[in-house]
């Protein structure tokens, strides 16, 4: 056994020794590369005296050449190419020549001798960029004009995304970039490619993976795969969106677009005054340069595009405008995904902004008209369809007072519920299951698709908390839930027994998270504690752990039952 041993460790040291052999022999095949890659151009001299190849290239198909662009030493570059440097050789990974990394890196001095000794302008990458798309994300004006001077294309576009040089520049805040490139005889209007989701087929195991995200029950996750579709927006359509149709399309940004969404004021306005078109829709899914800037959190840029003429008014594919858009940004949930916090830092504050939008004749009862999926991305605790959602409704959801009221000061009507989705099961998540789930325990009339569903008081009083783990998400002003109730009820007028197309309450919300103050006022004020919905669910069902993980509240459901509540004790969580 100990003579096996020593055999194999012989034979791992003969390996390690081979290994380093193999090493040197690769490091010795390209030693002008190596030398000019140390930035030592007297040794690069040397050996080029003594006659080694000057293409010779690394592992990665790096030559000497490529290092001294990319490093920007022009004297090298021009003593490599004197020596016979191939100014076309490309990197074996991503099909890089020298000009390509002179212009990644904003390196500007070895482009001359480049471009005098031919090489080509217009050359494209692995991913179809070309030295001026680099140059412009590097922004390096000087280079960009140099580039443009020569000959090259300002307008090609890249093949992976369809970008222009213009769009890199836009997208990266490089605002004298932009103007080098606009006064060149860029186009400022062109647009990026168009991608549409809707066709793409989601795998069985992505939906799977998606239901077991949302943390749903095991009977729900067994569900047939329509129950795990997010629900249609769409008037007529009577079957439930999958996730990739939720989305749609997505691109057909013009540079406009891409400064916008990035918050970079300073090339935004130097493509404004160049003419980029301020109401512009994306060809993807008809979102213009003000609302990409509002759900990315950039309100100063938005308010910069309003004062140039951008339209309050103009709604994307899913109806979102920049009124809805600012509110929700505001009060964006928390998430498990990283979520657009540039409107912390913003001078103007949210509710200057709705002014502003207001004042310019914003729609405060625009209705949204389908599920906002990027409210909470592919990870959703919140368990509310926002379609048909109102910034008034949007506003009660986030409990902000100050919001509603200058949105009723500007005509908003508090009184629009969201829209019934085409499925809607968010009662059939937990709690009471009758033997005949098609059975309506609430004696209300059945609702249509596209009906009325979550009222602004329900909203406010905690939607979704019933369903799920809403409360790990859901974010509201610091006034709180019950303020925002009061003002409902009491200074807007709404009846507290109203309900949504569930038969919910907001005492099966305020139930839900076992709010006993919240009860207790909605009673004082008429609320029937009795009322069932349409699963069979009672107030104190509600309290009563009614989905997995969520445990009971024994406080809340004494009260409930010493108000007449029925118990049914059908505990889920218990």
């Amino acid at each position: 056994m100990r003579q096996a041993l020593m055999r194999r460790m012989a034979a791992a040291a003969a390996a390690v020794a081979l290994g380093g052999a193999l090493l040197q022999a690769q490091a010795g095949r390209s030693p002008v590369a190596d030398a000019a890659m140390a930035k030592d151009p007297a040794k690069v001299r040397s050996l080029l005296k003594t006659g080694v190849d000057v293409n010779a290239s690394q592992g990665d198909g790096m030559t000497a050449l490529h290092w001294a662009a990319m490093n920007g030493d022009g004297a090298l570059t021009e003593m490599l190419l004197v020596a016979g440097a191939n100014v076309r050789a490309t990197t074996r990974i991503g099909g890089f020549t020298a000009l390509h990394l002179a212009a990644q890196a904003g390196r500007d001095a070895a482009v001359p001798a480049l471009v005098k000794a031919g090489a080509p302008l217009d050359a494209r990458t692995g991913t179809g960029a070309t030295a001026l798309m680099l140059a412009a994300a590097s922004g390096n004006a000087a280079l960009v004009d140099a580039l443009a001077a020569a000959g090259a294309a300002l307008d090609l576009t890249e093949t992976a995304h369809g970008q222009t040089a213009l769009m890199f520049a836009a997208a990266g805040g490089r605002a004298e970039a932009v103007k080098a490139l606009l006064a060149r005889g860029a186009k400022v209007n062109l647009t990026s490619r168009v991608v549409d989701l809707s066709t793409v087929e989601v795998p069985e195991e992505v939906l799977q993976d998606q239901a077991r995200q949302e943390q749903r029950p095991q009977a729900a996750q067994a569900a047939p795969a329509p129950a795990r579709q997010q629900p249609s927006g769409i008037a007529g359509v009577t079957r439930p969106y999958k996730y990739n149709e939720l989305i749609g399309k997505h691109g057909g940004l013009s540079a406009l677009h891409f400064a916008a969404r990035q918050g970079n004021e300073g090339t935004a306005r130097a493509l404004v005054e160049a003419g980029a078109d301020v109401n512009a829709l994306t060809a993807g899914d008809r979102t213009s340069p003000m609302v990409i800037a509002m759900i990315n959190g950039h309100f100063d840029l938005a308010l910069y595009l309003l004062s140039k003429g951008a339209d309050p008014n103009l709604a994307t594919d899913n109806g979102m405008t920049p009124l809805y858009a600012v509110l929700n940004m505001q009060w964006q949930p928390k998430s498990f995904y990283p979520q657009p916090r540039s409107y912390l830092q913003q001078k103007a504050s949210y509710l200057e902004v709705m002014q502003a939008l207001l004042e310019k004749g914003a729609d405060p009862n625009a209705r949204t008209t389908k599920k906002v999926w990027y409210t909470q991305y592919n990870f959703d605790l919140l368990r509310v369809d926002d379609q048909g959602a109102t910034p008034f409704w949007r506003a009660a959801y986030a409990a902000d007072i100050e919001a509603m009221r200058m949105l009723v000061k500007y005509g908003a009507d508090p009184t629009i519920p969201t829209a019934k989705p085409a499925v809607n099961d968010r009662f059939r998540q937990g709690g009471v299951r009758s033997a005949d789930e098609s059975r309506d325990h609430s004696g209300l009339p059945p609702v249509p698709t596209g009906g009325p569903d979550i009222p602004p008081l329900l909203a406010a009083s905690g939607a979704g908390y019933g369903e799920g783990f809403a409360g790990n998400a859901h974010r509201f002003a610091p006034t709180g839930m019950l303020a925002a109730v009061k003002y409902l009820v009491e200074e807007i007028g709404t009846n507290p027994n109203v309900r949504d197309a569930d038969g919910n309450t907001a005492l099966h919300h305020a139930a839900s998270r076992g709010d006993n103050e919240m009860i207790k006022y909605l009673v004082s004020k008429g609320a029937d504690v009795t009322l069932v919905n349409r699963g069979g669910q009672t107030t104190v069902d509600m309290a009563n752990g009614p989905v997995q993980r969520v445990q009971p509240f024994p406080e809340t459901i004494k009260l409930l039952e010493s108000l007449g509540a029925k118990n049914n004790h059908k505990c889920v969580s218990c």
